[in-house]
């Protein structure tokens, strides 16, 4: 088993990103909002007047989202970073986000077989 992470670089598009999981078989998505270190420092060093604004109006959000789900195999992986890709393009490009699968020695909770 692995967990499969990704830390979504766009809000906008996490619907999409979810569906290209979903359809790529990926089941039990978990989603957080995240906020990255460089998206935190510019936000503490703002300017006074400015301060304000983000919080006055309501566009304080400035993050990401992380997915994860407990998957079977690396298999599920590639095929969820394709999907992925299919929707966002090369994830090696900016702004697009980071996928990556790190084993997972053992689970509780966790029904067998796996269903939504």
């Amino acid at each position: 088993m692995y967990m499969l992470i990704m830390v979504l670089d766009d809000s906008s598009r996490l619907q999409e990103v979810l569906q290209a999981w979903r359809d790529a078989g990926i089941k039990g998505i978990t989603v957080l909002e995240s906020t990255g270190l460089n998206r935190i420092l510019p936000r503490t060093s703002a300017q006074p007047m400015y301060a304000g604004f983000t919080q006055m109006f309501g566009s304080g959000r400035v993050g990401h989202n992380t997915l994860f789900a407990v998957i079977d195999s690396l298999e599920e992986a590639e095929t969820a970073v394709q999907a992925t890709e299919n929707v966002l393009g090369d994830l090696t490009k900016p702004h697009t986000g980071i996928i990556f699968a790190v084993p997972v020695a053992k689970t509780w909770g966790f029904p067998e077989p796996y269903a939504e």
